[in-house]
């Protein structure tokens, strides 16, 4: 059983199976639309959207590209970063938010980790290209960005609710 620190969302049943089932879903998602991908080899038109198979040994947009070794390793921070702040947080929806995060971070190390060319030096798997923006990403890249703007906006919207609130000992 993991410990979980007191004042925490994590805490509550319901909150950890919610975490747990965003990760697993993010995961899911990313490594069935990845397999998907490889195995039929679309090749969608030139709209806004688009499929392009990219073997991408970088982080997201090939960021770092030809340092595989170095970017398995952010992913790992990543992945603890994400997963001990999912934990701690006291905010459900930051905590959700996280999770999506940490199932994107775990997506994409998982391609690091067991794709070729070897462990901790494989290519991730980037299909979904938009028209004008440099570089194809996947599943699990939409789910680490978006999961992290959500988890700041959530964190900006608790704290001015909290704000807001009124002390229970001014009204005494």
């Amino acid at each position: 059983m993991a410990v979980v620190p007191a004042g925490s969302a994590a805490r509550g049943r319901a909150v950890r199976w919610a975490m747990l089932g965003t990760a697993a879903v993010v995961l899911a998602a990313d490594q069935i639309t990845k397999s998907l991908v490889l195995r039929l080899h679309p090749v969608t038109g030139s709209g806004l959207v688009s499929v392009r198979l990219v073997r991408n040994t970088g982080a997201s947009g090939g960021i770092a590209a030809g340092y595989p070794v170095l970017v398995t390793l952010a992913a790992v921070a990543i992945v603890a970063v994400a997963g001990t702040l999912a934990v701690r947080t006291r905010s459900r929806a930051v905590a959700i938010c996280l999770a999506a995060v940490l199932g994107g971070a775990l997506g994409n190390l998982s391609d690091r980790l067991f794709r070729a060319p070897g462990l901790g030096r494989g290519a991730v798997v980037d299909w979904i290209h938009v028209a004008g923006r440099g570089g194809s990403f996947n599943i699990s890249d939409l789910a680490i960005q978006l999961g992290a703007v959500a988890a700041v906006v959530a964190m900006f919207t608790a704290d001015r609710a909290r704000v807001r609130r009124p002390d229970e000992s001014w009204s005494k």
